[in-house]
């Protein structure tokens, strides 16, 4: 029997991964009348490309074309390829079969809740040795999940509730910080959600892989919506600001990777979950906000409020003194002007941080892009009236003066990465469908994974 194949009784069919240098050998150890039909076809084994392999008694199995090197987009589109509802496992040794998995999984992931679906997708046994790609994938698609979940059903008690029953499924312990605690313990959080009538929470996660483990903090910027406050966005910015809390989703999808594959770390998870939404009681131009770390902010826009959420989750983060903070935030527009839809990006105050976590997302092709934290715009963020402004002086570098007012909030000698990602796939591609996104996530638990132990 051929490698990854399971046992003749499982009812499904074979599926050949072939790259184009290996099609010619390919094609002689199939059946003359199966490989002319290929040949006929045109078959050349792109990367993803697929056809159907007929037989005598119709249907004999399928062929898939992949690239030198593994990745999961090459099976990204099969399950909506291949015939709806069939059955499938891998036959020889042309795939990886983790990456197979992933990007099969990636790829029949799709948001169902409100819509009738009458085609079920293809589906892909997982051969044995394949858990960890189950594990990531599933992670990823409950962040996407989330992520695509109306506002109006996922508000930020929804969010914070749905943090802590994560914890709670894998041994850890959550606490839900709200009301007058909140407001106490994380004012500049707290102004945040002030205006909406759905109240701010904030989910406190703990979990132990190790007792003695390095601690890792992970921040995530949970704004289940964002109207821009006071400072109104309009109407074509507002459209997908359901997916405002992208953040908290990559990091809950780190954190279910984390305690799935239970790494021997200790995990201190912060989800700030609020609404920016307009009322009496919102937010002004001018407000000055009071940190937990002490510092007064100016409010220069309403609409820049992910950076008030995270200041409170950095300064809460440091005091228990963890190995690394991490945070990710759908923070910045110009940071999707400068890199795009599909690169977050990095900032760090630690150079082999990023290094490690740069490395790790180009393994597992979830690239991030490093920009610089330069010191000669942090002056931008000054204010006649406060210690601080939340917004530049200047229109221009606005993701590089966002990462500098995060870091006003981390100590110098601590390790620290902010991932400003766009959380969202504009287009169905192969394995990223339409919709939300865990940008990110894999990247930083292979990270965790791999390069902990030399930081």
């Amino acid at each position: 029997m051929a490698a990854h194949e399971p046992a003749p009784n499982t009812a499904s069919a074979p599926l050949h991964a072939v790259s184009a240098s290996d099609l010619p050998r390919f094609l002689e150890q199939l059946g003359a009348p199966s490989a002319a039909f290929l040949r006929a076809s045109g078959f050349s084994a792109k990367p993803g490309e697929m056809a159907l392999i007929p037989g005598a008694n119709g249907l004999d199995g399928a062929v898939i074309g992949v690239g030198a090197e593994a990745s999961p987009w090459h099976f990204g589109a099969a399950p909506w390829a291949l015939p709806a509802g069939t059955k499938w496992h891998l036959a020889g040794n042309g795939a990886d079969p983790s990456e197979a998995v992933l990007g099969w999984r990636l790829g029949a992931y799709r948001w169902l809740r409100h819509k009738q679906q009458d085609r079920p997708s293809a589906e892909l046994i997982p051969p044995p040795g394949t858990e960890m790609a189950v594990t990531i994938a599933e992670a990823v698609c409950a962040a996407r999940d989330l992520i695509n979940m109306p506002a109006a059903e996922l508000d930020p008690q929804a969010l914070a509730e749905a943090a802590a029953a994560l914890a709670a499924r894998h041994g850890g312990s959550a606490e839900i910080i709200a009301g007058p605690a909140l407001e106490e313990g994380f004012p500049c959080m707290a102004a945040v959600g002030a205006g909406s009538p759905r109240a701010p929470h904030l989910a406190v996660l703990r979990w132990e892989g190790d007792a003695k483990g390095p601690l890792i903090a992970l921040c995530g910027k949970g704004v289940c919506f964002d109207t821009g406050g006071l400072d109104l966005k309009p109407s074509a910015a507002m459209l997908r600001m359901k997916k405002d809390m992208g953040g908290a989703a990559v990091m809950l999808a780190v954190a279910e990777m984390v305690m799935r594959a239970r790494l021997p770390l200790r995990l201190l998870v912060l989800i700030g979950a609020v609404e920016n939404a307009i009322s009496g009681s919102a937010m002004r131009p001018m407000d000055v906000l009071r940190t937990r770390k002490g510092l007064r902010v100016e409010i220069g826009n309403t609409d820049a409020e992910g950076r008030l959420v995270l200041c409170d989750l950095l300064q809460f983060a440091a005091e228990h003194s963890p190995n690394m903070i991490l945070d990710a935030a759908t923070l910045t527009g110009a940071a999707r002007v400068a890199l795009g839809p599909d690169l977050p990006a990095l900032f760090s105050n630690n150079d082999a941080l990023s290094e490690v976590l740069l490395s790790a997302g180009v393994a597992v092709q979830d690239p991030l892009w490093r920009l610089p934290l330069y010191e000669g715009y942090d002056f931008w963020l000054d204010s006649s009236y406060a210690d601080l402004s939340n917004v530049s002086t200047k229109p221009m570098a606005g993701a590089v003066t966002a990462a500098l007012f995060l870091r006003r909030f981390v100590p110098q000698s601590q390790p620290w990465a902010h991932l400003d990602v766009y959380a969202w796939n504009d287009t169905t591609r192969p394995g990223r469908p339409e919709g939300g996104e865990a940008q990110g996530a894999r990247a930083i638990f292979k990270m965790l994974q791999d390069f902990w132990k030399g930081m």
